[in-house]
């Protein structure tokens, strides 16, 4: 299949979203929202780590051990919108300060000198 679309999934851009937010964003979901995103995933990647994940919801689910988060499935995925997919979000903004190296040299060869230009 080439779409990229996900149709019918209750977790947008699901395809793009690494185990932890799949992890966190199931958490809203009833089993019937669980159960579509476990056969879309056994049907094409078939991650095992995420199946485990899903698997183990259902079952939370089913038995009554955990019910929907009451969060909001469609929101926007911070990781998914920073720029680019499992990108760094790291900016000029928020680098630190600049280091000098130590006086008596450059730290991976203490023996030369510092440049002072």
């Amino acid at each position: 299949m080439s779409d990229q679309h996900t149709p019918d999934l209750p977790l947008p851009d699901y395809d793009g979203m690494p185990l932890g937010s799949i992890e966190s964003r199931v958490r809203t979901l009833d089993a019937d929202g669980v159960e579509r995103v476990l056969a879309y995933e056994r049907e094409h990647a078939d991650r095992i780590q995420v199946v485990q994940v899903l698997e183990h919801r259902l079952t939370a689910l089913r038995t009554g051990a955990a019910k929907p988060s009451g969060g909001d499935p469609t929101a926007a995925a911070p990781e998914m919108t920073a720029g680019r997919p499992g990108g760094s979000t790291a900016s000029p903004a928020t680098e630190g300060p600049t280091q000098n190296p130590p006086s008596q040299g450059v730290p991976t060869n203490p023996a030369q000198p510092r440049s002072t230009g």
